[in-house]
């Protein structure tokens, strides 16, 4: 045998010491590196990468899966419920000012429903509140005013109509109802009509000489919006008004103020 041959012919000891060794270093398979075959440890390259899952194993049981916490989500405790706060919820109103249409020195609508927001002709009188500069003016029974001698001087006479200022600024509007001959009357009378379609101001033209207001229109009658009107009757608005102020008997101390006697202590 020459040489050469001799290089490539192996002992049988050597044969198997290279066998094992090839053994030993060969790649495992997929599932032999994830069942763990052979009772060796898989190389650090072969090892897959975690995943967002963890595995807890309990003796005898098999694995449980337990999903990673998902990021925090405040919408998700946003309240259902829809609110109304914004349209839908109406403010009642309380005590609302009075005056005619030409002391609001503005702008001013009547409210178009004649039937249900402008009242009748009522009865008033102006009633001496001791600590006030001015006289408050009272609603009164005109029976109970006659019957008790208050003279027919300090009793007046008007309607009351729903009004408004631009932007919802309510007030009871007093319309004149008698002496409609006097231009002081009829100029104001014409005024009230006229704002119940249009945005409407009176002025005095006194100091011009002349004996009547000039009644005037918005130039652009889309200047303001249409007012909200309230939902609440005009009996509701005058009751809360005039809350106090309203003479119906003969023991009402107001009664007793004008009449120059001593009110009744019930």
């Amino acid at each position: 045998m020459t040489k050469k041959d001799n290089r490539d012919v192996k002992t049988g000891d050597y044969a198997e010491q290279e066998e094992s060794i090839a053994m030993a270093t060969k790649p495992k398979s997929e599932s032999e590196l994830e069942t763990g075959q052979l009772g060796e440890t898989p190389m650090q390259e072969d090892v897959k990468k975690p995943t967002t899952k963890l595995e807890v194993v309990k003796d005898g049981e098999a694995p449980m899966t337990v999903a990673k916490p998902s990021k925090f989500n405040l919408n998700k405790f946003k309240s259902k419920q829809t609110t109304s706060v914004a349209g839908g919820v109406e403010t009642l109103q309380t005590a609302l000012p009075h005056g005619n249409l030409a002391g609001a020195k503005d702008f001013v609508r009547l409210h178009p429903n004649e039937d249900e927001y402008w009242s009748s002709e009522l009865c008033f009188v102006n009633v001496p509140i001791k600590g006030q500069k001015k006289d408050t003016l009272h609603l009164i029974d005109e029976d109970v005013a006659k019957k008790n001698g208050v003279h027919q001087a300090k009793l007046k006479y008007f309607r009351l109509a729903l009004a408004s200022k631009p932007h919802d600024v309510f007030f009871l509007c007093e319309v004149p109802s008698r002496n409609q001959d006097n231009t002081w009357v009829s100029s104001n009378l014409e005024a009230c009509e006229q704002a119940k379609r249009l945005w409407t101001q009176a002025l005095s033209q006194k100091e011009q000489g002349v004996e009547s207001y000039k009644v005037d229109a918005a130039r652009n009658p889309s200047a303001f919006p249409e007012p909200k009107w309230p939902s609440q009757s005009l009996e509701e608005l005058i009751g809360k008004t005039f809350a106090g102020r309203m003479i119906e008997d003969d023991d009402h101390p107001g009664l007793a103020r004008l009449v120059g006697d001593t009110p009744t202590i019930s």
